[in-house]
Order: C-alpha cells, then sequence, then structure tokens
C-alpha cells in the first residue's frame, strides 16, 4: 500500500502523496512580493516556496480552496492550473478560472477521481456575512479503499461548520487544518482558523493527526506556526512539517 506523505511548500500550499496521487493544496509558488490591486486589500508575501512549480514533478490533482486571493492561488500556481492538471474547486472559480480544467462542486458534492473519492465540504472565509467580501471557499475530505481519510480545511474560519462535517465522516485520520488566523483591514474577525479554533476543529472531528498549514510567509498572518504547536502542546496529535521535508503520515 502506497505510503501517506506531506511536504509542506509555504502557506497553504502542500504536496500529499495519497493513495499513489500527488495532489497539491492552494498552489501559490510566487517568490517574496507585494500584490497590489486598486479593487482588492493589499497582501504582502514574505517568504518564497521551498519548492518551485519546475520542481513538483508528477501532480495528479489540484485541491483549490477558492481562486480570488494570491495567498492561496498567486501567478505561478495560475501557470500551474493552466498545464491542464484535474483541479477541483468552487462552482464560482470553475466559471471564471480555464474552462473545463477546474471542476466546481457544490456543498456535499462527491467526485470521483481515478480510484479515490473527494467531497466538497463546507467552509466560510469569515464571520457570518462575509461572504460577498470574501468570496465562496470550500474544502475537502478524501477518501480511499485502505487509505486513511484525510480532511482539508481551505480557508474556513467556522467551528460550527467543521461540527457539521464531523458529524459524517468523523473520526477522520488527518485533518490538514489552515490555520494562521488571518485579518484584513476591512473585515474585524479571523478570516482562517485561530490556534484555539484549530484546537476545536481537531477535537470535533476526533483527528488521530494534525498537520497545519497557512501559519507563515503572509504579513496578514495573525498567528504563526509556533502559536499553533502552543495550542496543541501535549495532545500529541500535531505533526511536525519541516519546510520542504517530506513527512510521512500513515
Amino acid at each position: 500500500m502506497p505510503t501517506t506523505a506531506i511536504t509542506w511548500i509555504g502557506g497553504p500550499t502542500a504536496l500529499i502523496e495519497y493513495a499513489g496521487l500527488r495532489i497539491i493544496t492552494d498552489p501559490t509558488f510566487d517568490a517574496p512580493q507585494t500584490y497590489e490591486d486598486p479593487e482588492e486589500t493589499t497582501l504582502v508575501k514574505t517568504a518564497g516556496p521551498a519548492l518551485g512549480r519546475d520542481e513538483l514533478g508528477t501532480v495528479d490533482l489540484i485541491l483549490l480552496s477558492h481562486h480570488g486571493h494570491k495567498d492561496n492561488l498567486d501567478w505561478e500556481g495560475l501557470e500551474l492550473i493552466a498545464q491542464g492538471i484535474p483541479t477541483l474547486s468552487t462552482l464560482t472559480a470553475a466559471s471564471e478560472l480555464f474552462g473545463g480544467t477546474v471542476i466546481g462542486l457544490d456543498n456535499w458534492e462527491i467526485h470521483d477521481f481515478r480510484h479515490i473519492t473527494v467531497t466538497a465540504v463546507p467552509a466560510l472565509h469569515g464571520p457570518p456575512g462575509s461572504e460577498p467580501l470574501v468570496g465562496s471557499v470550500t474544502g475537502f475530505v478524501l477518501e480511499a479503499d485502505g487509505e486513511p481519510t484525510i480532511y482539508v480545511s481551505g480557508d474556513n474560519a467556522s467551528v460550527p461548520l467543521v461540527r457539521q462535517i464531523a458529524d459524517r465522516f468523523a473520526p477522520v485520520d488527518v485533518a490538514i487544518l489552515f490555520a494562521g488566523a488571518a485579518r484584513v483591514a476591512d473585515i474585524d474577525a479571523a478570516l482562517t482558523l485561530t490556534s484555539a479554533d484549530a484546537v476545536a476543529a481537531a477535537s470535533a472531528l476526533q483527528a488521530k493527526r494534525v498537520v497545519g498549514l497557512h501559519t507563515e510567509d503572509w504579513t496578514h498572518f495573525n498567528e504563526n506556526a509556533a502559536d499553533l504547536e502552543a495550542a496543541f502542546a501535549g495532545s500529541g496529535l500535531l505533526i511536525a512539517t519541516p519546510r520542504g521535508e517530506r513527512v510521512e503520515l500513515a
């Protein structure tokens, strides 16, 4: 049976080896820079990826939680998708990105990809009512015969939604949680899980292992990897994922 493993590349981006497939989460491969747009919040990236887009090797599938923010999909990430790699995301992303390449999924919709099943699960990128400002976002649950069940939160800030997901899938073997308590000036609330919320989410999911993403490399992340480690201290759940190092999960 193939080994399940993860390599943290930077920000929300990781390479997941699952059921013999190589899967990328929210692809961000740009060098450090400032992203300015008159219609968007200015975002500042402080560190580049552990692996460049051209160093990834084969990528079978991309899981894109949403496409409207550069800290989840940047210019190099767009180039990766443009290569024709199957990409699962929101319905909005499918309508606006590379027709036919990006497959949009509604909440709880199931997509069979080769020998694995991917379920799109609810996510909320901020407090209730923030959707008009931040747009739609999705998470994912991966399942396959004889393989661990993996939850990928995407940019979700809602523990109540995680509890809904837990009602269907708990216990999960691995919870990949986008943390960092991201904040921007226009919304006075966390746009991704705080470290404390990540602990609550892991508890709801009855997760056997937890991987934290989305805690480093951007100035609008208000909590970092050390904060997440402190929140999980003594639990034995949080798996260390040093930048660029392949870590076996199962």
